[in-house]
């Protein structure tokens, strides 16, 4: 068992690894956008159209890569989601038209669906009282990879070009894939969860359209599915036009923008474990303790994202101030829809649950990044932050106070479920395991 123990710490590090520089390699275009426009001749709608893109091509196979993860060996599925990062990234570095750029670069998205199956294989590892935590870490990855992401962009892509950083990461990518395939076994579905972690022997639960199905009859999940769809909004685009919006429109240098955006993005990143931890906390005390984590944190965040950009342009001290206060709270919400996810839905339907969550989530983000170019081409960054912003965060607040209602009677669901099934794996012969 503490060998066990200690193994599943390794995996959590070889998967913050494969995260964070995967999630390096999805952000960095943010910070090179600039570039990537004057290299091509391209206007901001045309550049949202390639993220929006890529976002797009993700939501598709998100749905085929739960399915597969359900069915088949993660570990293995997993080192492939790395082969193919490696080698869409570089294909997109060797384009040399617009055209060309868009698709290659709307083919990464293929990989970028592929998380379901690394955070379902997490649960086996670790049980309910401890995945907001592990979650807020693994999740860590999001804003330190946009960090790296930005000190590529911004210092290493001047030696190598924008093209020689995307040759970089991909080979990254491909090395990843070993790492991953020969390093992370597989665990049995289930094995995190408290009825049944101390069995010796677990039988297999095998992924069936009727129990994917049910998924759609739970209340809670419904909502969050909604609220999965407005709340990656502003993430996306925050992320691929807020270094622009400090460029064109707060007029900061390079050094301003770095200085600015480093601080941000640590404050930003300490917020995944801090909402992971806050939300096990309170879930250990109330059922609805993650849901009360994610409705506080969407709403206090929207009110300091309007605080943050009323304030002038001269005052660049007070506004990274305000950012980071802001960065703080944004992230709440993330580990603790992740995890009340699992907290409702049975082990062998994990994967199909996070890919339609992220489904819902990538259909609407793919809007983002185009509709902020879109009203920015009109208007300003500043006022289609403010507008997509503003708007889905309030709508998310909302639905978290609907969910949090409903949530707890899914939860007692699942728990009587993994009940029954230790009971029966205990007395084989009594019944077959369902």
């Amino acid at each position: 068992m503490k060998k066990t123990s200690h193994y599943r710490w390794l995996v959590i590090v070889i998967f913050f690894v494969f995260m964070l520089l995967h999630q390096a390699d999805k952000l960095l275009i943010g910070p090179m956008t600039s570039k990537i426009m004057d290299d091509f001749g391209i206007s901001m709608t045309q550049m949202g159209a390639v993220s929006t893109g890529a976002l797009l091509v993700g939501a598709i196979f998100f749905p085929l890569w739960g399915f597969l993860y359900d069915r088949f060996a993660r570990s293995k599925l997993l080192a492939l989601a790395s082969f193919l990062w490696g080698a869409t990234t570089m294909l997109n570095a060797r384009a040399r038209t617009y055209a060309t750029f868009l698709w290659t670069r709307s083919s990464t998205g293929i990989d970028d669906s592929s998380y379901p199956g690394l955070y379902s294989l997490v649960s086996d590892y670790f049980g309910p009282q401890l995945r907001g935590k592990i979650y807020g870490i693994l999740q860590l990855t999001g804003p330190l990879g946009y960090m790296i992401g930005m000190v590529l962009g911004l210092f290493l892509s001047g030696a190598l070009g924008w093209r020689g950083v995307f040759y970089l990461t991909g080979s990254l990518g491909i090395f990843l894939s070993v790492v991953i395939f020969f390093g992370v076994k597989e665990m049995p579905r289930g094995k995190g969860e408290p009825e049944l972690e101390n069995l010796e022997k677990i039988g297999q639960f095998n992924f069936s359209w009727k129990t994917a199905v049910d998924l759609l009859k739970k209340p809670s999940l419904i909502l969050l599915f909604a609220q999965g769809f407005f709340g990656v909004f502003p993430w996306n685009a925050i992320t691929y036009w807020f270094f622009t919006y400090l460029e064109k429109e707060r007029y900061y240098s390079q050094d301003a923008i770095f200085s600015t955006m480093i601080v941000a993005v640590l404050v930003l990143a300490a917020g995944y474990p801090i909402g992971g931890a806050l939300g096990d906390y309170f879930f250990k005390r109330n059922m609805r303790g993650r849901l009360i984590v994610s409705t506080i944190g969407v709403f206090v965040g929207a009110v300091l994202l309007a605080i943050t950009f009323s304030i002038p342009l001269e005052k660049q001290l007070l506004f990274t101030i305000s950012l980071c206060f802001t960065a703080l709270f944004i992230p709440l919400a993330a580990p603790n829809v992740l995890a009340t996810i699992f907290d409702i839905t049975l082990p062998e339907v994990r994967s199909t649950a996070q890919a339609v969550s992220s489904f819902f989530e990538s259909a609407g983000a793919a809007l983002a990044p185009l509709m902020v170019g879109v009203i920015a081409d009109q208007s300003s960054l500043k006022n289609a932050f403010l507008i997509i912003c503003l708007s889905t965060w309030a709508l998310c607040a909302f639905l978290f106070i609907f969910t949090a209602y409903l949530a707890p009677r899914d939860m007692q669901i699942l728990r009587q479920q993994m009940r029954l099934r230790a009971q029966q794996m205990q007395n084989p012969s009594e019944n077959e395991i369902r």
